[in-house]
């Protein structure tokens, strides 16, 4: 690897802070060692350590190489069998801030050149451009929320990822209930005893309003998520797959902007 260029120094904190989350501090430790980065930080928290050391070695080598290593090494896809959500949520956080940096942390591990964002304001107004393209679709806010950072790096597949992720902690931030898919579903719109309600189900053609609400949200987790989590993304179709899965999830989106807790 070539002397690459010092990361400016703002970026090394929310870097840490995203590093941080992805595994225990005694694979930090071992990472560090792998790499033969000093931690003589003497803090306990995680983030704090890693930006101890990422300062350090910048500050002693005059280059980014071993941060660039440590990314590469400690946040490696093969680390995360069996955890696909975690690594996906660790990548996200990642690559906020990388993508002010004209930088992305693909799904294969590697490090590529995407469009670089200078303010916050830049970053809407990419996320503004990105949905210019889907046809003039609405898109809810909560949509938008979860896969900002996919969609400035206009990485489709991982956007309606987190986007359909993001569906289902809204219905456990609303909910106040545990669980994840049709369980979830099934636990927080039974027709008996419901969590959350889209109308008042008095009347027969309420409760079917209400059954069938559900379905559609199991069937999304089965249609959208689960495949996503699984397929390889060459078979996938981009930008259109991407308008029609936002429409779908956008759609259920506003159904919950309706949904009440009804305190059972």
């Amino acid at each position: 690897m070539s002397q690459l260029p010092e990361i400016p120094t703002q970026y090394l904190k929310p870097l840490a802070e995203a590093l941080g989350e992805v595994d225990s501090g005694t694979a930090i430790t071992r990472t560090f060692q792998e790499l033969g980065i000093e931690d003589s930080s003497r803090e306990s928290t995680k983030w704090k350590r890693l930006h101890h050391a990422f300062v350090s070695t910048q500050q002693e080598t005059r280059s980014s190489n071993q941060i660039y290593r440590f990314i590469l090494s400690h946040a490696a896809p093969v680390r995360f069998v069996r955890q696909h959500e975690h690594f996906e949520e660790m990548r996200s956080s990642l690559n906020t801030v990388l993508s002010f940096m004209g930088l992305e942390f693909g799904a294969d591990g590697q490090f590529r050149f995407v469009q670089k964002c200078e303010t916050l304001s830049d970053a809407e107004k990419r996320c503004q451009s990105i949905k210019q393209k889907f046809h003039g679709r609405r898109m809810h806010p909560e949509v938008v929320k979860y896969c900002s950072a996919e969609l400035m790096a206009e990485n489709y597949f991982h956007a309606v990822f987190e986007a359909s992720k993001g569906l289902a902690q809204r219905i456990r931030n609303l909910s106040g209930a545990d669980g994840d898919g049709a369980k979830l579903v099934d636990q927080v719109f039974s027709v008996d005893r419901p969590l959350l309600a889209i109308n008042s189900l008095r009347t027969e053609t309420e409760k079917s309003e209400h059954k069938g609400f559900a379905q559609l949200l199991k069937g999304c987790f089965a249609a959208v998520r689960n495949p996503l989590a699984h397929e390889p993304k060459i078979l996938w179709d981009g930008e259109e797959d991407a308008a029609d899965y936002f429409s779908l999830i956008s759609m259920l989106q506003r159904g919950l902007d309706n949904a009440v807790k009804t305190g059972l």
